[in-house]
């Protein structure tokens, strides 16, 4: 067991570190302000390889293992984590095409993907089928050689502004349940679909949220990602990796609240000395790296897992995605709290960090998920002896 990283992995890092402070930390109050998708901005990630981290090669992506991803997404999310979100959950939508598609659909998307030129959706959502995923009610019927696709899906990140939709749809009929889900590779701008509203959110305003209409949308049959019936395990295979990347972002975040409130704890003088000097707010800064190590530490296990092939990876990803999205809310939490008044405005980057990690504690499975996840293999006989 080795905790230290390679010289390679620094590198990735430190690349990462370089062009988040390059390219995002100047702008990213401004985005988030505005309510800008910076798709330049994710153009030039791309440029660095960080659109297809993981896509596999044959599609242009560079195939690194899950680790060294939360590598990139972790420096990134430091100073941007709803613009790095968004990649992230780009890189897992580019990662199933890119490992599902037929060779003509992967070899159209996955250079345009993994070069950021184009943006993907995952589109698994619906108004009515939230946690509960296997309900899902958008149709996709087979009619000759094309498929055609009737529903609506919600909270969409990206739609409206990106190019190409992971959909998860119901081939089955209605009592299917998950065995009836299957996947697609829809292009964004097919005839017959429709974009709501651009959602006013709390958090991740750099990327738009909308929900999306399906009327009628004909693909070829040749869209469909692996086979009929496959979509819903193709779905929870990628939200394994979104799990530990959402989990990333939050230590991003986290690690970006840290070190301002260190150096603020530095800066700042009450009572004729640096607050640093007072050993309760000592004892929270304390607190707050403890978090955080332990929170890191567990999304890098988790990514190590699913590098592996572990048969527990999904309950691994789950315990990471549930501890590092809540300890990495509390860490932006206690860092504005040092802040005083000044964290909570905008000329500081606490409430923006705080804003954008509160959301990462609900999406790609809410938190309560990831314990009914967890629990269930917990109470298999073995569980106390394997999962350790």
């Amino acid at each position: 067991m080795d905790f230290e990283l390679t010289e390679e992995q620094r590198a990735f890092a430190q690349t990462a570190r370089d062009f988040a402070r390059a390219e995002f930390a100047p702008h990213a109050a401004h985005w988030d302000a505005e309510g800008i998708f910076p798709k330049e901005a994710i153009a030039k990630a791309g440029e660095l390889g960080f659109c297809g981290l993981y896509a596999p090669e044959a599609a242009g992506g560079l195939a690194l293992p899950r680790l060294d991803a939360t590598l990139v997404f972790e420096e990134m999310a430091a100073v941007d984590p709803s613009t790095t979100a968004f990649i992230t959950i780009h890189n897992m939508a580019t990662w199933m095409l890119g490992t599902w598609a037929t060779p003509a659909v992967r070899d159209h998307w996955g250079p345009l993907l993994t070069t950021g030129e184009k943006l993907a959706s995952y589109c698994l959502t619906e108004p009515g089928a939230g946690s509960d995923a296997a309900s899902l009610k958008t149709r996709a019927e087979l009619v000759g050689a094309e498929y055609v696709i009737n529903g609506a899906k919600a909270f969409i990140s990206g739609a409206g502004s990106t190019d190409v939709l992971v959909l998860m749809a119901r081939t089955g009929d209605a009592a299917s349940g998950a065995g009836g889900i299957s996947a697609f590779a829809v292009p964004a701008d097919a005839p017959g679909i429709s974009y709501g509203k651009k959602e006013e959110k709390m958090g991740w305003n750099s990327q738009p949220t909308r929900t999306i209409s399906f009327d009628n949308v004909r693909i070829p049959a040749d869209h469909l990602l692996g086979r009929e019936g496959e979509g819903f395990k193709i779905a929870m295979k990628g939200l394994d990796g979104g799990r530990i990347n959402i989990a990333t972002c939050s230590v991003g975040a986290a690690q970006g609240a840290l070190a301002q409130a260190q150096q603020y704890m530095q800066d700042r003088k009450q009572f004729g000395k640096p607050i640093a000097s007072f050993q309760a707010l000592q004892f929270k800064l304390a607190d707050m790296a403890t978090e955080l190590v332990a929170a890191r530490q567990m999304v890098r296990l988790a990514a190590s897992k699913l590098d592996a092939g572990d048969a527990n990876a999904s309950t691994y990803c789950a315990m990471a995605k549930r501890f590092a999205t809540d300890a990495g809310f509390t860490v932006c939490n206690e860092a504005l709290q040092l802040h005083g008044g000044y964290g909570y405005i905008r000329e500081y980057p606490l409430e923006r960090l705080l804003r954008d990690a509160r959301v990462h504690q609900i999406l790609e499975g809410t938190n309560e998920i990831m314990r009914v996840i967890i629990a269930r293999r917990m109470l298999d006989g073995d569980a106390p002896d394997v999962i350790r």
